[in-house]
Formats: C-alpha cells, sequence, structure tokens
C-alpha cells in the first residue's frame, strides 16, 4: 500500500495521491471548484483510533445515522491543498501507528488502517450550481498471524488474535457478498467491516 520512497517503487497510496491531485490541477478542470480532505484512523485491538488527532490513545466510537450511514465520531479530518499536504499527513499518521516485534517481522504492524480522502467537486452548468461529493478508503490491512510462526506471547498474541478475527470477518463478508443468496451480510462482526 505505500511501498518505498523510490518514485518506481511507491504503493497505491501515494500514487493515488498523485492521480488525484494530477486530475484536480488540470487545466480542463479551471472552472470547477474542489475541496479535499482526508482522515487517518487505525482498528487496534478492535478499537478506533484517530491517528491525526490531539489524543491518539482516545477511542473513537463507530456510530451510524440515516442521513450519513456509517461513521467515526470526532474523528480529525484535515483540508488538503497539495500532493505535499496530504503526504505529511499520512506520515505523521503512519509514524503513530502501532508496530511490534515478532519472531516474523521486527516491526510488524499490529493494526489495519484507514486513509480516508474526501473529495468535494462544485460546478456551474446553465446557471446552475451543481455538487459531487466521493470519498476514498485506503487501507492497509494487518497480515494474518499464525502463533507458531510470530511466537506471540501475551499482548503480541492478543494483537493477533483481534488482526485474525477482523480478517475472519472480513472474509465472512466478501463471501456473503460473492454468494448472492444470502440474505445476512456480516458487517457488524468487527469495526473493519462496518467502517468498509
Amino acid at each position: 500500500m505505500l511501498g518505498l520512497t523510490e518514485p518506481s517503487e511507491r504503493g497505491i497510496i501515494p500514487n493515488a495521491f498523485e492521480h488525484i491531485y494530477g486530475f484536480l490541477d488540470d487545466s480542463a478542470n479551471a472552472a470547477k471548484k474542489f475541496l479535499v480532505r482526508a482522515s487517518y484512523l487505525e482498528i487496534y485491538n478492535e478499537e478506533v483510533r484517530d491517528l491525526l488527532g490531539k489524543d491518539i490513545d482516545k477511542k473513537l466510537e463507530v456510530k451510524e445515522d440515516k442521513d450519513k450511514g456509517i461513521f467515526v465520531k470526532d474523528l480529525t479530518i484535515i483540508s488538503v491543498k497539495s500532493t505535499g499536504e496530504i503526504t505529511q499527513l499520512m506520515d505523521k499518521g503512519n509514524s503513530l501507528r502501532k508496530v511490534g516485534a515478532t519472531a516474523m517481522n521486527d516491526t510488524s504492524s499490529r493494526s489495519h488502517s484507514l486513509f480516508c480522502i474526501y473529495i468535494e467537486q462544485a460546478e456551474t452548468i446553465e446557471g446552475k450550481q451543481r455538487f459531487k461529493v466521493g470519498k476514498l478508503n485506503l487501507v492497509d490491512l494487518a497480515g494474518s498471524e499464525r502463533q507458531g510462526k510470530t511466537q506471540a506471547t501475551g499482548m503480541r498474541l492478543k494483537e493477533a488474535t483481534k488482526i485474525n478475527m477482523s480478517l475472519s470477518a472480513l472474509g465472512n463478508v466478501i463471501s456473503a457478498l460473492v454468494d448472492g443468496r444470502s440474505q445476512h451480510i456480516p458487517y457488524r462482526d468487527s469495526k473493519l467491516t462496518r467502517l468498509l
């Protein structure tokens, strides 16, 4: 998802930033007005944490509203005007993510992260102002872990259990959606599936 700093080795997220701002800066879009905002959260041990907020340890609630749908209460959302600004937000959030050493990886991610980009477009067509709104979720999932290979104990084992449970819930949602015959899609089985 992130890749490396070399342009040829960048991942999906930095390439998405370049693509978005390349489109917004295109002269063909000069008559349109854009507002781009971003948020960054992680799901650690089934708790939602704001990676751009003032209090990184504050646990945020996932809420549901009939108009807004599923959202995270009190999540920090910041306006960004360039690729550089949005990259700085991502770098700040990445520096605050939960990582830890296992037998398989010295800096193993211990959480799932969602970097969200919100784009609003306004343009005047035939004297009427029209708006379009979109949201892009860029998700970095923690990897599935086998206790025997990672030799996880204590807190690392608890983290691995939560990671595996949420990945299993995601697999169940995808299976139910692909099946097409399921009466129930189990979105509420984890915070990850509920937010996605």
